[in-house]
């Protein structure tokens, strides 16, 4: 069985299918580059997972989760925004990621302009995902 937090990232990148400009280039914890034509795409990663004792028996987890917007051309940070805009109206469409989470909230923006075979940019906007599990299970 899968932990809650692998459910709630598979969550997340179902929910970002069909995001405006990015067809099927949506990638889950991706380590490899992307070629030239690979570009926009998105990455979903993991970036923290934090437990506080909730009540007795059970956690209270805030996960900070990145997602990234590779994109390729001039103005990096402007191509990227359209892809942002939808993936925030995707995601804060339901908070609760399909019952995974309690709720989702954004963070943090980071922009990164990156000298590669041509202007390139990654721009990552962090959410904190807020989920419950028991001391004892991690699902």
């Amino acid at each position: 069985m899968a932990s809650k937090r692998e459910l709630i990232l598979a969550r997340m990148v179902t929910a970002l299918a069909g995001t405006a400009g990015v067809g099927s280039r949506i990638y889950r914890s991706r380590v490899t580059p992307l070629a030239r034509g690979e570009s926009p795409a998105i990455v979903v990663e993991p970036v923290s997972d934090q437990a506080d004792q909730d009540t007795l028996g059970t956690l209270m987890w805030t996960m900070q989760v990145r997602v990234a917007v590779i994109v390729r051309g001039d103005v990096p940070d402007q191509l990227a925004d359209p892809v942002l805009v939808d993936i925030h109206a995707k995601l804060m469409s339901d908070a609760t990621l399909n019952g995974y989470a309690i709720d989702l909230l954004p963070a943090t923006v980071a922009f990164e302009m990156i000298e590669a075979d041509q202007t390139a940019g990654v721009v990552s906007a962090e959410y904190a995902v807020k989920y419950r599990t028991t001391l004892n299970s991690l699902s």
